[in-house]
C-alpha cells in the first residue's frame, strides 16, 4: 500500500506518477541499491532506494520519505536507530501505526508505534506468548530464549492462561504495595551507602556507581542471592537483554546454571527470602510449580527485576541532568517525586519494546495483515509520546509536575509488570537521594554523546559520566 504524506514533496506510485521534467531523481545522499538517510533538521529518515517490491515501485517527487510499504527499510535493533530512537519513532508514527521491520537478524517483525493500537495489541486474543507457530523462524535466526530449557522460557512472561495465571499467582503475594513499601527503609539505606561512596570523588560514572548497583543489591536481597554472586548478575542480565543472539545464549546458560545451583542450596538450607518461599512451593509436590518453572521464574525475577530498574534510573537521570530546571523543581519540591517517576516512565521508558508476541492465526492489526506465526512487538519508547489524550505539543516535553500521568511503560493487560511497585520505589528513592546528596550534580557529556545500549529490547545509557562538588568522607 502506498501512503502519501504531506509537505513540499511526497513519494508516489511509479505506475501513476506524472513524468518528471528531467527524469526521476532521488534526494542527495541516496544511492541506488543502497540504504541511506535523507536528513531534515532534527530527524533521521530511513529511505529505501534501488529495486523495490513489485507492489511498491516508487518515484521521487522531492521531499521526505513518508511512505509505508509492506517492508520498511530499517532495523530496529540497530545501534544508530537506538541512539536516535525518539526521532526515528516520531517519523514512523507519522507514516503509520504499525511497521514491518527486523528486530533480530533475518526475523521480520511487526512493530506497533501507536498508543491506542498498542493497547489493542497487548490484549489481542490472537497474539499469544506461545511461540510454537513461529518456532522455525526463531530457530533460523538463533533465538532460543522462548525454549523452556533456556531457563527464561518456563515463566509467566512466556506463558498464556491458564499457566500464566497459576505462575503469576504464586509470585504476586511478594509484590503487593504494602510489602514493597515495607522495603523502603532498606532501599534508602542502600542508596545512601552508594552516595557515601561517591561523595569524596567529585566525579563518577553514575551507571557503574549508583544506577547499576542499587537494583542489583535490592533484587539480590529479595531473592536471597549471596554477596559473592551479585557481581556476575549485573554482567549476565545486561548481556542477556542487550546483546546479539550468541551472547544472549551464553548469558542465559550462565544465569540459568547459577540459579539452578542456588535453588538446590535453598532446598538444603532455606532462608527468609523469596526464592526459598518459591522452592517450598515446588517441594510441596502438588504440581503447582515444576523445577523448570521455578528456575525460569527466578531467572525472570533477576532479569526483569534488575535490568529494568537500572535503565529506569539511568534514563531518568539523563533526562533530568539535561533539563536542570526540572531537577531543580524536584530538589525544591521532593513531594513531586512519585508523580515525576510516572512522567519519567512515560518520557523515556526503560524497555524500548515488549518481548515478542506470536499470531496464533491470521489477523489484521492497524491495517497490516499478519499471518499465523508472525511476531509482533509494541514500541514502548514510541507510545509514551503518542498518547492522544495529551496535547501534541506536550508529548515531547518533560514536566515533573504533570498531573495524572498515564503510560504503558509497565505493559497493559494480564502481562502488566508484576514488579512495577518495586521499580517505582527504587526510582523514587534513588532519584531523590542523588538530587538531595549532590546539589550541583551535572552530566559530563552532551545529550547527543550519551552512549545508549546498542542492541536488544532495553533502552538505557551504557555509562553516564557526572561531576559534583566532592564531600570528604567522615570518620
Amino acid at each position: 500500500m502506498i501512503v502519501e504524506g504531506e509537505g513540499p514533496g511526497r513519494l508516489v506510485d511509479a505506475a501513476t506518477a506524472p513524468p518528471a521534467p528531467c527524469g526521476p531523481r532521488a534526494p542527495a545522499g541516496v544511492r541506488r541499491g543502497h540504504r541511506r538517510f535523507f536528513r531534515r533538521p532534527g530527524v533521521h529518515v530511513p529511505v529505501t532506494s534501488g529495486p523495490l517490491p513489485r507492489h511498491a515501485h516508487r518515484t521521487w517527487t522531492g521531499g521526505t520519505n513518508t511512505t509505508t510499504t509492506d517492508h520498511d527499510d530499517f532495523t530496529v535493533m540497530d545501534a544508530a536507530f537506538k541512539a536516535d530512537a525518539h526521532a526515528r519513532y516520531a517519523e514512523l508514527r507519522a507514516r503509520g501505526p504499525v511497521h514491518k521491520a527486523q528486530i533480530l537478524r533475518g526475523l521480520d517483525t511487526w512493530v506497533v508505534v501507536d498508543h491506542d493500537l498498542a493497547k489493542i495489541a497487548l490484549t489481542h486474543p490472537a497474539l499469544l506468548k506461545d511461540a510454537t507457530p513461529a518456532a522455525d523462524a526463531l530457530e533460523a535466526v538463533g533465538f532460543t530464549a522462548h525454549r523452556p530449557e533456556s531457563g527464561l522460557g518456563a515463566n509467566m512472561l512466556n506463558a498464556d492462561p491458564p499457566d500464566h495465571t497459576r505462575l503469576r499467582g504464586l509470585v504476586a503475594a511478594a509484590f503487593t504495595r504494602p510489602r514493597i513499601e515495607a522495603l523502603r527503609p532498606r532501599v534508602a539505606e542502600i542508596a545512601e551507602g552508594l552516595a557515601d561512596a561517591m561523595a569524596p570523588l567529585g566525579a563518577a560514572d553514575l551507571v557503574r556507581s549508583f544506577t547499576g548497583p542499587l537494583p542489583v543489591q535490592v533484587i539480590s536481597e529479595l531473592l536471597g542471592v549471596p554477596e559473592e554472586g551479585r557481581a556476575s548478575f549485573r554482567a549476565w542480565t545486561s548481556q542477556a537483554l542487550g546483546s546479539k543472539a550468541e551472547k544472549q545464549r551464553e548469558a542465559f546458560v550462565s544465569l540459568n546454571g547459577y540459579l539452578a545451583e542456588l535453588v538446590a542450596e535453598k532446598q538444603r538450607s532455606p532462608g527468609d527470602d523469596l526464592l526459598s518461599a518459591l522452592t517450598a512451593v515446588h517441594d510441596q509436590r502438588d504440581g503447582r510449580l515444576s523445577m523448570a518453572e521455578l528456575v525460569g521464574t527466578a531467572n525472570l525475577l533477576v532479569v526483569a527485576g534488575h535490568d529494568t530498574t537500572v535503565n529506569l534510573l539511568g534514563n531518568a537521570m539523563v533526562a533530568l541532568l539535561h533539563r536542570p530546571e526540572q531537577a531543580r523543581r524536584l530538589r525544591e519540591r521532593p513531594e513531586l517525586l512519585p508523580g515525576a517517576v510516572e512522567e519519567l516512565l512515560r518520557f523515556d521508558p526503560p524497555v524500548e519494546f515488549t518481548p515478542m508476541r506470536y499470531a496464533a492465526e491470521d489477523i489484521t492489526l492497524g491495517g497490516a495483515r499478519i499471518p499465523r506465526g508472525g511476531t509482533v512487538v509494541v514500541a514502548l519508547t514510541s507510545v509514551g509520546r503518542a498518547d492522544p489524550a495529551m496535547a501534541a505539543a506536550e508529548r515531547d516535553v518533560l514536566d515533573v509536575g504533570r498531573p495524572d500521568v498515564r503510560h504503558l511503560s509497565f505493559g497493559h493487560g494480564i502481562h502488566h509488570c508484576l514488579g512495577a511497585p518495586l521499580a517505582r520505589l527504587e526510582a523514587e528513592v534513588g532519584i531523590g537521594t542523588l538530587l538531595r546528596r549532590f546539589p550541583d550534580l551535572a552530566t559530563a557529556v552532551r545529550p547527543d554523546d550519551v552512549p545508549w545500549i546498542p542492541v536488544g529490547l532495553m533502552r538505557g545509557p551504557v555509562s553516564l559520566p557526572v561531576t559534583f562538588t566532592p564531600v570528604p568522607a567522615t570518620a
